[in-house]
């Protein structure tokens, strides 16, 4: 990993990066949504660099936090910020979601999180870059694949907190639907309120029955400006 650098959060915790494995904005806003209690067991799969893991245990302080990647280079740069931050209770592991095993914390977690690959395998303009391609569109593992997963990581009662786009709702809806999760809370994020949502962010309770509260929207700006709720959310982990 030639091309290697370090982003700096606030609180002194570095991440390594890569051209191939960064963050964004909705990192923090998923890390945030899931609202991760003290004593829970979590996991975040397609983890990438390791960074909504991180994270929510630099935020909540959860018993146990794992990281599942199927890329090595993901899992070794989660490993060295790991190692280089001084956290504890942190686990990458390099795993298919789709074939998981020990170690993975299957039937453990209290809350499974996920920002998945967007755009379906067939839509859009594919990167030719292959780590770009697989975190982008769905070629590795689709939304189901991530919501059957997350069914087999979550106890009863779990909670499976994940972002997409706004176009994939439906699709995530059945999907969850589909593997024993029943959707439970949604929160649209739009620039302004001027402009439509291009991210929304959602929860659903394994074994939950059914009813929906939709939240009120996030802006992630105001008078050009970061908004206040962002700024809230970024706290003292914004690189």
């Amino acid at each position: 990993m030639n091309d290697i650098s370090f982003e700096t959060l606030k609180n002194g915790c570095e991440i390594a990066v890569t051209k191939e494995h960064t963050f964004g904005t909705d990192a923090f806003l998923l890390a945030d949504f899931a609202q991760v209690r003290h004593k829970d067991i979590v996991c975040d799969m397609g983890t990438g660099c390791g960074i909504i893991a991180i994270l929510m245990k630099l935020r909540y302080e959860p018993k146990l936090v794992y990281g599942i990647d199927i890329q090595q280079q993901a899992i070794e740069q989660f490993e060295i910020s790991v190692e280089r931050s001084g956290l504890k209770d942190i686990f990458p592991i390099h795993m298919d979601l789709k074939e998981l095993k020990a170690p993975a914390p299957l039937e453990r977690c209290d809350v499974v999180t996920c920002n998945p690959p967007y755009k379906a395998a067939s839509a859009g303009i594919e990167s030719n870059y292959d780590p770009q391609r697989i975190a982008r569109h769905e070629i590795l593992c689709n939304i189901n694949d991530v919501c059957r997963a997350a069914d087999r990581l979550l106890k009863f009662g779990g909670r499976l907190c994940l972002c997409n786009r706004p176009e994939r709702l439906a699709d995530v809806i059945s999907a969850m639907k589909n593997n024993h999760i029943e959707p439970k809370s949604l929160r649209f994020v739009a620039k302004t309120p001027k402009d439509a949502p291009w991210l929304f962010l959602m929860e659903g309770r394994k074994g939950g029955k059914p009813f929906m509260n939709v939240l009120p929207q996030l802006y992630t700006c105001e008078g050009g400006a970061v908004s206040e709720e962002l700024k809230s959310i970024y706290g003292h982990t914004e690189p």
